[in-house]
This record gives structure tokens, sequence and C-alpha cells, in this order.
């Protein structure tokens, strides 16, 4: 059985003396691992960095089997961000969060077409912070934990919403949630008003991902930790930006 698909490295680890396992997060067939025969050498060891572009063809005896990856490389995302290490944390962590929370070898041929903007923004766009927030907040809806950010759980309000309810995921504004705001989430304008223009505070960029990471470990991780690589990203923002933990 043999297939070629494009695909973004999401992981390679050591795989006995001289093969690497890759995890690639594909366009067509999902997030799919195989083996990389020598893949512990120094050209493939640059090849499979996280973040990096590949074509890449899978082969098998049978569809079940691990399989082996040939892969070459069409654009080293991680190469290109050595000289800065929040935009390098955040490309490693947003494939520390996709491979932890897609099921294997299921497509999600939408998501990665995100994927790949997002990994394009954490390159070269000065809104990358948004479009990570945004990005984490896809991946909850693309895994059945969508958030409702369109008007107020409680009066039907469409403005001034600024909390997320915990349990349900839903917006509340401030009015209808002003006696319950020590127990809602912060909900930063920019996740649920797109069209603004104004970049938003490092207070903001904060409580995004802390909105959006209390949902991935209460609902796509089942109460476990989030991926150590995110924690890192989140701890150098706020180091960088100067937003409080």
């Amino acid at each position: 059985m043999e297939w070629s698909d494009s695909g973004i490295v999401l992981s390679a680890r050591r795989h006995g003396e001289t093969s690497s396992l890759v995890m690639l997060f594909t366009q067509q067939h999902g997030r799919h691992a195989g083996l990389v025969r020598g893949g512990q050498g120094r050209r493939a060891r640059g090849l499979y960095q996280a973040g990096n572009r590949v074509s890449a063809v899978w082969r098998a005896r049978l569809g079940e089997h691990l399989g082996n990856y040939r892969c070459e490389l069409t654009h080293a995302s991680a190469a290109g961000l050595l000289d800065d290490a929040l935009r390098l944390a955040a490309l490693s962590s947003a494939c520390a969060v996709v491979e932890a929370a897609l099921p294997e070898r299921h497509p999600y041929a939408s998501l990665y077409t995100d994927f790949l903007q997002l990994a394009e923004d954490i390159e070269s766009a000065d809104a990358w912070p948004q479009t990570y927030a945004r990005f984490e907040l896809t991946l909850l809806a693309e895994l059945g934990f969508g958030l409702d950010l369109s008007a107020c759980a409680v009066s039907g309000d469409t403005t001034n919403l600024i909390y997320v309810s915990p349990r349900s995921g839903r917006a509340v504004s401030a009015e209808a949630g002003a006696q319950w705001r020590e127990k809602l989430l912060p909900l930063p304008a920019f996740l649920c008003r797109p069209e603004m223009v104004e970049p938003p505070t490092a207070e903001d960029l904060r409580a995004a991902l802390s909105l959006t990471g209390w949902f991935l470990a209460g609902h796509v991780f089942a109460g476990a930790n989030l991926p150590p690589a995110r924690e890192r990203f989140l701890e150098r923002l706020i180091q960088v930006n100067g937003a409080t933990a």
C-alpha cells in the first residue's frame, strides 16, 4: 500500500539506533506516523524539524501497519525562526497541540489549511499571536467542543461580551455576568470581533490562550496537562510582553 501527500512535521523521535518515528499532519490522511530509516543522520534531523513542510510518500504492506516515510523538504519553517525564540516556541507549541489533540489517521482538510496559514503567519505576519489563539478555537470546534461567542448565554445580547462560561463555553455580557465575574473566564474582544484592527494587549493575548487552554485541558485532554511545549510558549509570551500570569 502506498500514498503521497503534503504534510507538516509534528515531531520526530529516535527509534532504534539509526531510525526515527516521524509524525506528520498531512492534508489528506490527517495525523499519520511512519518510520524513517536513517532518520538519525545529520541531513534527516534537519529535515524532520517540527513545523517543516514536506512532500511525503508512505508505504506499508498493509494499511494498519506503521509503514515507512520517504520525505522531501518543501519549506524549512523551523530554520527561519532560529533567531526569534518566541515565534519558534509558538510553532513548536502548535505542532505539539495538534499532535496531542487529533486522532490518528483521520482527515481534517480544513484544519490542515488553517494550520498551514498559522505556520505562515508565525513566520512573517505581525498579527500571528491572534492567528494562534483563533487556531486553537478552530481546533476545539473541529473536535466538537466549539465555543459560542456570538451572543450572551443569559440575555442573548450581542454587545459588551467580556466573559465565557467555563461550563458551557458560551459568551456572557458584562451586565449578565457581573455577579458571577469571579467564576467566569475573561473573553478578549479580538476573539469575538474579527473586524478589530487594534492589536490586542499583552493581557488580551494571555487571556485568550488561558481561555482556549482551559477548554483544551478540560475537554480534549480530559483533565490532563497541556503539552509542555505549549506551557513554555505561554511562559515566554508572558515574559516577552509583560503580561501577568
